[in-house]
């Protein structure tokens, strides 16, 4: 089901994030860098945050680290199928360590902070590696094997790494990354803590990222920020250790963070059968001839003045296209969390198809926009007034003013929708019989080029057209002031 404020997302004060990189599993995204020589195979502290866009089931394995010189050397790090995260390295053919959590990950909407600290030097073995999850030790797994005193890690030695896939040469190697990944650090040879890497904030008990732009990275040590658009695999610890940059361009960089996580659209808030394809970090959104589902936002809202946009990027199918953009761009509230999501035919659903009708559900509002229809190439804004209970929409920067097509400077025409409900952006198609494709822009990352660049009264957000004064972008520090 949705969340409607993910428990995991820093709402502000602090040390603050600046970027993330997006990975999309079907472009085969990913970045590389061959090791030197280390400092000391035997220690080493690895520390990334994520926010998953799949691994759930149903969807494959998720790698996040990994590396393979042959069937019996490589070095898988990631999530299963299941939900399950594992860690396993094979040396010579056999498995040296493996660790793989009883604890499951699916959350699609909060960000994770993995940390794998390693020191074969250590007696005791289960203290030669030990994982951290949002600052807290797992103890519990399903499987449990260590390395012997004094491993080499294959994780640390001077062979070609890879984040988003485990590497070349294999089937195996095709379990890519979909997803975001912030703050990614390596400390080769020295020993650290967990709280080198975050802390716990004091007022909610959620643990955040620190700066650690002072650790001792070692030889091969890395701290990957993700800030320079032209350089995207640049190491800022001072080492130079930059990775090569594969299928990413600027667009993949993301103003959705750990410290301000924004609203994208939730594969889990979906029937799992016959559901939308989701991708670009689940910001786009497609659809099939015979599914007619609803997608829901990752975060609702039930105060507040928010701003989205939107856009049909495709259209296939279907006969009778007379409605043009059919796709509906708008939102719905959720009256029982045991049925997500509501059907099509459901009150409570508010959306705008391209000719500019508005439907409840399965009732004609009416038109609300005159007679121009909505291009593929066009942007659709939608601004969610719940301090007023109202909701409009604008097409490239025109509101609708009721009478004349897209011709308001602001919004000035509203459909009325119910108070004292927690209201989720939606996508939904107007038929079945007809596939498409919808874009969205949350502020964060989006499905669709940016060429101008606004943002909202706070500074938030990457949008096409100026947000409306008094709306902002639907991110975790927004909804901490006004949310």
């Amino acid at each position: 089901m949705p969340l409607i404020l993910p428990s995991n997302s820093i709402s502000a004060g602090g040390f603050a994030v600046d970027n993330s990189l997006r990975f999309d599993d079907g472009s085969s995204d990913n970045i590389q860098r061959t090791y030197g020589t280390p400092t000391n195979s035997k220690i080493f502290g690895l520390s990334w945050w994520v926010k998953l866009g799949k691994g759930y089931d149903g969807l494959g394995s998720q790698d996040f680290w990994g590396e393979r010189s042959g069937s019996g050397d490589r070095v898988f790090m990631g999530i299963n199928a299941d939900g399950t995260f594992q860690y396993f390295e094979k040396n010579g053919g056999s498995t040296i360590l493996d660790i793989k959590t009883n604890r499951l990950f699916r959350d699609n909407s909060a960000w994770y902070h993995f940390l794998l600290l390693g020191d074969s030097t250590q007696g005791t073995s289960s203290n030669r590696l030990k994982l951290y999850i949002n600052g807290q030790q797992e103890t519990s797994f399903s499987t449990e094997s260590y390395p012997s005193s004094n491993y080499a890690f294959r994780l640390a030695i001077n062979t070609t790494k890879y984040f988003g896939r485990i590497g070349l040469g294999s089937s195996l190697s095709t379990n890519y990354y979909d997803g975001y990944l912030a703050e990614a650090v390596f400390v080769d040879g020295t020993v650290t803590a967990h709280t080198d890497y975050g802390e716990f904030d004091e007022d909610t008990g959620i643990w955040k990222p620190i700066d650690v732009s002072g650790l001792t990275f070692g030889n091969n040590g890395f701290y990957l920020d993700f800030e320079n658009s032209g350089s995207l695999g640049a190491d800022v610890s001072g080492n130079g250790n930059n990775f090569t940059v594969n299928n990413l361009t600027s667009i993949d960089q993301t103003t959705d963070t750990p410290t301000n996580n924004y609203a994208t659209m939730n594969p889990l808030a979906v029937p799992p059968s016959n559901a939308p394809t989701f991708s670009e970090g689940n910001t786009k959104i497609s659809t099939n001839t015979t599914n007619a589902n609803p997608v829901l936002s990752t975060i609702g809202v039930s105060q507040g003045k928010w701003y989205v946009e939107c856009k049909r990027i495709s259209y296939d199918g279907g006969t009778g296209d007379d409605d043009g953009f059919r796709i509906g761009f708008g939102v719905t509230y959720v009256q029982d969390v045991n049925i997500v999501p509501p059907a099509i035919s459901d009150s409570g659903h508010y959306f705008m198809i391209g000719n500019g009708i508005v439907y409840n559900g399965a009732t004609d509002l009416g038109d609300k926009a005159g007679d121009s229809n909505v291009s593929d190439d066009g942007v659709v804004g939608i601004a969610l007034d719940l301090d007023n209970n109202r909701i409009s929409w604008s097409f490239n920067g025109a509101w609708m003013t009721g009478s004349n097509a897209w011709s308001g400077s602001s919004p000035s025409s509203y459909v009325s929708i119910p108070s004292g409900y927690t209201y989720f952006f939606l996508q939904t198609d107007g038929s079945s019989g007809r596939a498409y494709t919808g874009g969205w822009n949350f502020g964060g990352t989006s499905a669709f080029t940016i060429s101008s660049g606004n943002t909202d009264e706070n500074g938030y957000g990457n949008f096409e057209y100026a947000p409306p004064s008094g709306y902002y972008a639907l991110n975790t520090k927004n909804l901490a002031e006004f949310g």
